[in-house]
């Protein structure tokens, strides 16, 4: 007979299970990194994007008057220097090796900035074991319920 413990550990422990598994699922399954963001007069953002060699970007900054700064990694990388544009700023790359890109943007005009980007980051292989590490712990609960439901241990 399983003991009110043991039922609310098996629930427990499968719900634990349940979530990662299904973090697992969408990070696998996830597509490129769609930003569509408004800024007011002073405001800056800034993006840092990890991506692999062949990954395409690309953004697009809409203001009155804003500075954007663009590094990208290796020496063929995308590089805009600080520079002040007004209207409409618009770029698209690709990655030529893997490694991390940095924009910088900040509103200098007097009215809303509107930043639209689409990025293909890389996914960093860190979550991935931080998931199954989370899925194991939901296994364990589960074993330790199951294990003091049919002998209990001395002490508890």
């Amino acid at each position: 007979m399983l003991t009110s413990r043991t039922v609310i550990g098996v629930i427990a422990g499968a719900v634990i299970i349940g979530l990662a598994s299904a973090s697992i699922i969408l990070d696998l399954t996830r597509g490129p990194l769609e930003v569509t963001e408004t800024f007011g007069q002073g405001e800056s953002t800034a993006y840092q994007i990890s991506g692999d060699a062949g990954a395409a970007h690309s953004i697009r900054v809409t203001a009155e008057r804003f500075d954007l700064e663009l590094t990208g990694p290796g020496e063929g990388g995308p590089a805009v220097p600080r520079t002040e544009f007004t209207g409409e700023f618009a770029i698209e790359w690709t990655h030529q090796e893997t490694g991390r890109t940095i924009i910088l943007v900040q509103n200098t005009g007097g009215g809303q900035m509107v930043v639209d980007g689409v990025f293909e980051i890389s996914s960093d292989p860190l979550v991935f074991a931080y998931h199954i590490v989370v899925v194991t712990s939901g296994v364990v609960i589960i074993g330790f319920s199951l294990a003091f439901s049919f002998r209990k241990p001395r002490g508890f």
